[in-house]
């Protein structure tokens, strides 16, 4: 009895550490291809010629995700984006900032103009007023852009909370330098590594490429160079964490771009919710996902195929999570 009781103790301490139990999302206002950031994504598709870029059907799949994670009990904040100046990916706030659960607040340099025409104070604002986040540090990175250096938040920074381990593909929007000043600051070890989709181009951001979660890494182990494998998979095993590789093709449909949430059930009381689309979902075996769903209380999988399709990012990217200090 004593040693169930402690290992309960020890999951619901490590879940408290590693999932957040707020967001920030912002509602498109302007959705669309957008032809400058596709030179470094290539999970964006172009739309055909004439077609409809999509604004409304974004909106709708933004609204459906913010009703499923609010029937789960995940705290939402959600900003609406201003229609000037234009932003076709203002819903993926998580590279631009986070809010960490020492009370820091980051903001990111974005490696395309456009871009960064997303940071919004005003946003911060609102996601402290709703929330209660307190911040006590302000670590304003975006000096990089003037040096050419990018690091684009939790898309390109999947952190270990827990461990204090903080992993990163290198690409043009990841930086090296940018990464360790950023895990000098916030006390965390940098572990940074290359990896490509299976034509050999860098992946744009490591978290189209692996999720961690408090009891499990979903990652796709066959984009790391081969030279970087071993060392990375040996950190995330020392981690303690159930490790489910999901392999190319399970990539490819977003399965790398989960998120760990915490709620609260009551007949669970604090419980996790695994966030994934709907594609993601549709990617993964019997087998992988029945080894998924036993590492989390809840599963949500949301249908956000015109946002993964011209944006090139799926519910992970549009969530940026909130640490309550």
């Amino acid at each position: 009895m004593t040693g169930s009781s402690s290992e309960s103790a020890a999951v619901s301490d490590r879940s408290a550490q590693q999932c957040a139990d707020a967001v920030l999302m912002v509602r498109p206002a302007a959705f669309g291809f957008n032809a400058e950031t596709a030179a470094s994504n290539t999970f964006q598709k172009q739309p055909a010629a004439g077609a409809d870029e999509g604004a409304a059907t974004a909106r709708a799949e933004f609204d459906g995700l913010k009703r499923a994670l609010e029937s789960e009990g995940v705290r939402v904040v959600a900003v609406e984006d201003t229609r000037v100046p234009l932003k076709p990916d203002a819903v993926f706030p998580n590279n631009w900032v986070s809010f960490h659960p020492c009370g820091t607040l980051v903001l990111y340099p974005m490696a395309n103009p456009s871009r960064r025409l997303e940071r919004r104070q005003d946003a911060v604002e609102q996601v402290l007023a709703e929330t209660g986040f307190k911040v006590s540090h302000l670590l304003d990175l975006t000096y990089f852009e003037s040096d050419g250096k990018h690091l684009e938040g939790t898309g390109s920074l999947v952190l270990d909370h827990v461990n204090r381990v903080a992993y990163a593909c290198a690409s043009p929007r990841t930086h090296p330098d940018v990464v360790r000043e950023w895990a000098r600051e916030l006390k965390f070890e940098p572990v940074i590594f290359n990896a490509a989709d299976r034509t050999g181009v860098p992946l744009y951001h490591t978290n189209v490429l692996m999720c961690i979660g408090a009891r499990a890494v979903i990652i796709a182990a066959e984009a790391i160079a081969p030279a970087d494998r071993e060392r990375v998979l040996g950190k995330l095993r020392a981690g303690g964490r159930e490790i489910i590789d999901v392999g190319y093709a399970a990539m490819e449909q977003f399965a790398g771009n989960m998120l760990e949430l915490a709620s609260w059930d009551e007949a669970l009381g604090d419980c996790r919710v695994l966030v994934m689309s709907e594609s993601a979902r549709r990617s993964l075996s019997r087998e992988v996902f029945a080894r998924l769903s036993g590492t989390t209380d809840a599963v949500l999988a949301v249908p956000v195929p015109t946002i993964e399709r011209l944006g090139g990012g799926s519910v992970r990217c549009m969530m940026a999570e909130v640490f309550v200090t």
